[in-house]
């Protein structure tokens, strides 16, 4: 769903106090305090975005009362469809985000062509049992395994040895 004007947090607290499973992914950043002085901490890593796992009747429920929450959606056959997210998808990208690993990379669906690219999983080190595509990113010499939702974003990890790919 997405959290519109950089409320996905609000949208995040929203839910939960409903107990609503959602995620916001997220990285360390530099923001301002109060006070002027700058400071490390979370911060979303994709502007407006948040998942959200439950029931349609029951989203339908609670966006009722937030105007700020809104469905993503794609066109298909002349209708707007809400986009649902293969529950292990979405799992191989919440193993990869949680880590808050500052090397990681977040990218939106068009930046990244993955036909040409090699599905693998990787096996041992932080991110055991995630699957990928290991393909060439644009602005990197080397490859690179890339964990992604179809149509709404992809975060690539940047620092994997090919001694934890396995070829899938």
């Amino acid at each position: 769903m997405s959290a519109t004007f950089g409320r996905e947090l609000k949208a995040r607290s929203y839910l939960e106090s409903h107990s609503v499973e959602c995620f916001v992914p997220m990285k360390q950043g530099i923001v301002t305090n109060n006070q002027k002085k700058k400071e490390r901490r979370l911060i979303p890593a994709i502007n407006n975005l948040i998942f959200v796992h439950s029931v349609k009747s029951r989203i339908q429920e609670l966006k009722r009362g937030v105007d700020y929450l809104q469905y993503l959606t794609n066109h298909v056959n002349g209708k707007n469809l809400p986009i649902v997210v293969p529950d292990k998808e979405m799992q191989h990208f919440i193993d990869v985000c949680e880590t808050h690993d500052e090397s990681l990379i977040y990218l939106s669906a068009n930046e990244i062509n993955l036909a040409k690219g090699t599905p693998v999983k990787i096996v041992g080190g932080l991110f055991d049992g995630v699957e990928g595509t290991f393909i060439k990113v644009s602005h990197h010499r080397s490859k690179k395994v890339v964990v992604h939702i179809q149509g709404i974003a992809a975060v690539v990890i940047t620092d994997i040895s090919d001694g934890y790919l396995q070829l899938l």
